[in-house]
């Protein structure tokens, strides 16, 4: 198997892309969508939102939660998800910066 070469990037781009691939999932992307509308939301009631049992919820929102996206907090037996608004504040940046601010030619390819 081939060496990785991560340590050649920094660390911004190595916690960028860790996030990028969390929001690569069309289920992680209906949880944050509804995390937003919501501003908070006990893991049940995703699973009465999205079309996945309850293991499978919880194992996407371990994902975003790795990646910094959303924060838990336990409450009782359950565990509430928020999103982190800074952390996607910042991704939200980050991408918005990969785009030029100068307008391409029209014939660029």
């Amino acid at each position: 198997m081939g060496v990785t070469k991560t340590d050649h990037f920094t660390a911004s781009h190595l916690e960028r892309a860790l996030q990028l691939k969390a929001l690569g999932h069309p289920a992680r992307l209906a949880i944050v969508e509804h995390l937003g509308k919501v501003d908070a939301c006990i893991c049940g009631d995703l699973v009465d939102e999205l079309p996945l049992a309850q293991p499978t919820v919880s194992r996407h929102l371990r994902e975003l939660k790795d990646a910094g996206l959303i924060r838990g907090t336990i409450e009782g037996t359950s565990v509430c998800y928020c999103l982190d608004h800074d952390a996607l504040a910042a991704l939200g940046d980050f991408v918005a910066g990969l785009v030029p601010k100068r307008k391409m030619k029209q014939n660029c390819c």
